[in-house]
């Protein structure tokens, strides 16, 4: 039987834990776990602890943290990357498998071709959604650490903002990824379901941006992470 592993928004220490409230209903209430069953839990740190369920209630969850150890190991490639923001569950599949595949830093980009707008208490639910989605893909994946997830901002916004030693832009007339040198960090940006107008292409350019291509075929705004991501993982990280 699978080891469950649960993310836990708190310091984590050996000894005794009460668990949040809303981990505890999904450990005693959905999965249906009981006293002395085995738990993984981590707190973004980097560690990781193993323990027992002491106690299993209705609405409390008590487990002893017996073992301490260095979680999995970040990619030595830190990428950041600037998703064009998107619909629904395409931005959800975005953010999960950036996660999965390494991203350490991710940010919503309000572009010109941006068929979503968010503002105010609906900007803030979507926002813990998007957390809750990256917490559960590393809970999957083995993560230790959580990606850093920034509030959208504007396309100017974060060209300003951004800091990597090799920026990269998608744009299908450009040279490949194999191109360039290997990067310490590394920035992507990539285009709603739109795609980015050509004026932004040369205002990512005019930021230090250099554009660049996957291969011959135009790729979808959500499928583009997962392709450009495992490419750069695979050339210069840990693949």
């Amino acid at each position: 039987m699978r080891l469950s592993r649960f993310f836990i928004d708190a310091p984590l220490s050996l000894g005794q834990h009460e668990l949040p409230e809303a981990q505890a209903h999904y450990i005693g209430r959905v999965l249906r776990h009981s006293v002395g069953d085995a738990v993984q839990l981590f707190d973004g740190s980097g560690q990781e602890y193993l323990g027992e369920l002491i106690e299993v209630g209705k609405k409390n969850v008590r487990v002893e943290l017996r073992e301490a150890f260095a979680g999995q190991a970040e990619s030595p490639l830190r990428v950041h990357l600037g998703q064009g923001l998107s619909r629904g569950e395409r931005m959800d599949w975005a953010i999960q498998k950036a996660t999965e595949l390494g991203a350490s830093e991710i940010t919503p980009i309000v572009s010109e071709r941006c068929e979503v707008r968010l503002k105010d208490e609906r900007a803030d639910k979507r926002m813990a959604h998007w957390r809750q989605v990256a917490i559960s893909a590393c809970e999957q994946c083995g993560r230790s650490v959580l990606p850093v997830l920034n509030a959208p901002v504007t396309l100017v916004e974060w060209l300003e903002s951004c800091e990597a030693q090799l920026k990269l832009v998608l744009h299908p007339v450009a040279e490949p990824l194999t191109s360039h040198d290997k990067p310490a960090s590394l920035a992507f940006l990539i285009g709603p379901e739109g795609g980015l107008s050509n004026a932004e292409v040369e205002q990512a350019k005019g930021a230090g941006f250099h554009a660049a291509r996957l291969g011959p075929r135009v790729l979808r705004t959500e499928t583009a992470p997962v392709v450009a991501l495992s490419v750069a993982q695979q050339l210069w990280g840990d693949f």
